[in-house]
């Protein structure tokens, strides 16, 4: 599904882990932007810079992702689930799927 190459796997596997931190991180941060979106939380002091924080975050993971393409550990498809993963705030699916996907090619050391 994402092409994943089979040249450097512990990179890659590197790569996506600090992919993983950031989306969660990302994720973190949605949560009290959705709840103050829904009127559970007062959201005028924190809007801003979480917003913000998120936004950039998100723009880092879809970075990432293309730069995963220049140094060819994957396809564009990544950064395209990525993006449109990232819409929900669930950009671990595509993380997950292309674990997966690498276990399969290129099984991990023990």
């Amino acid at each position: 599904m994402f092409a994943v190459s089979r040249t450097d796997p512990r990179g890659t596997r590197r790569f996506l882990n600090l992919m993983l931190v950031l989306a969660i991180i990302d994720f973190v941060l949605l949560v009290p932007l959705f709840l103050g979106m829904i009127g559970v939380i007062d959201t005028e002091s924190f809007v801003a810079p979480m917003g913000m924080t998120h936004g950039l975050l998100f723009i880092a993971l879809v970075g990432l992702g293309a730069l995963g393409v220049l140094q060819r550990r994957w396809n564009w498809k990544y950064p395209a689930a990525v993006v449109v993963a990232g819409l929900v705030g669930l950009v671990v699916i595509p993380d997950l799927l292309i674990r997966r996907e690498l276990e399969t090619a290129v099984p991990a050391e023990r």
